[in-house]
């Protein structure tokens, strides 16, 4: 496996040659309930998310609310911070609308209850921020979940860096984000 660095991001190559288009109809969500943990923290979101308003509480399930009431928003493990799970699966911030999991948080924020958004870690997926050096790594998570993303992704010519470039913008900066899409342009006429 071979990293490439736009500024202070390293970035592992899988992430830079993907293509990805997600369609919530085709995977109803399956990120949000797959995996033994929710998703990791920023340490502000994790403040954020420790005192959630009551008409964010009132949009979720009864099981989802009972762990959030017994056992707080967010868990951690090996230092990292992460959402709450529901015995290990769904996150408790999770809604099922017509059979699509959808993130109450995300719901709350475009309706206006909340301030915030979802966290930075679920807007990145499939990419996830890990540490190497000291530095972000960005890891391409090549789940089954998402084989029709990424079928969909190929079918339509939608790069990955493309797909989540809001979210990249948000953590990085339009400035970095133009940068690496500069490299990928570049590297494709080599």
């Amino acid at each position: 496996m071979s990293l490439v660095s736009i500024g202070s991001v390293l970035i592992e190559k899988d992430v830079l040659n993907s293509f990805f288009s997600c369609d919530l109809r085709e995977c109803r969500g399956a990120c949000c309930v797959e995996g033994e943990l929710g998703a990791p923290l920023l340490p502000a979101e994790a403040e954020q998310l420790q005192n959630p308003p009551e008409e964010l509480l009132r949009m979720l399930p009864e099981k989802g609310l009972r762990y959030l009431r017994k056992l707080g928003p967010v868990e951690v493990y090996q230092g990292v911070q992460y959402t709450r799970t529901v015995e290990n699966k769904e996150c408790v911030f999770t809604i099922v609308r017509d059979g699509i999991t959808f993130c109450a948080i995300e719901i709350a924020r475009s309706e206006g209850i909340l301030e915030f958004d979802k966290p930075i870690s679920c807007r990145l997926f499939p990419i996830r921020v890990r540490k190497k050096f000291g530095l972000d790594y960005l890891v391409y998570e090549q789940h089954s979940m998402c084989r029709t993303a990424r079928k969909a992704g190929r079918e339509c010519k939608v790069q990955l860096i493309d797909y989540l470039s809001p979210a990249l913008e948000l953590r990085y900066g339009r400035d970095w984000v133009a940068d690496l899409k500069a490299y990928v342009d570049a590297s494709l006429f080599k």
